[in-house]
């Protein structure tokens, strides 16, 4: 069974523009298992009851930015290994930097490609 079929994927992103247009690419790949949330809270709520092997977050929400919701992730015995793609449209060296002492697996600075997201996402599980 290839990888893509087996791969459960959240999408958090406040916006729900940007939700769709990641969750339409990821079903491009030919991932089946995706969910979204619009924002770190109602990630966490979701992961927790629908376990995931990759998150893909936005970084700028409110109430929880993408490194927060990365943080709490890395220090939940069940998540701590969760692969994370981080997606941000300031992209910052200050910004990358937080992310990968907290553990982000990979980044893609927006705009972007759906064949950008393909290969940040390869990066982190495998080819799909």
């Amino acid at each position: 069974m290839p990888l893509r079929d087996q791969l459960r994927v959240i999408v958090v992103d406040d916006m729900s523009t940007s939700r769709g247009l990641i969750t339409q690419a990821l079903e491009g790949f030919g991932i089946r298992q995706v969910e979204s949330a619009p924002n770190g809270p109602a990630a966490l709520e979701k992961i927790a009851s629908w376990p995931v092997h990759l998150v893909v977050s936005d970084m700028n929400m409110p109430g929880m930015t993408g490194l927060q919701l990365l943080q709490t992730l890395r220090h939940g015995p069940a998540t701590r290994n969760v692969g994370f793609v981080l997606i941000t449209g300031k992209a910052d060296r200050q910004t990358i930097e937080a992310g990968k002492k907290l553990g982000m697996n990979n980044f893609l600075p927006k705009p972007f490609q759906p064949n950008d997201l393909r290969g940040t996402i390869e990066a982190v599980v495998g080819r799909l």
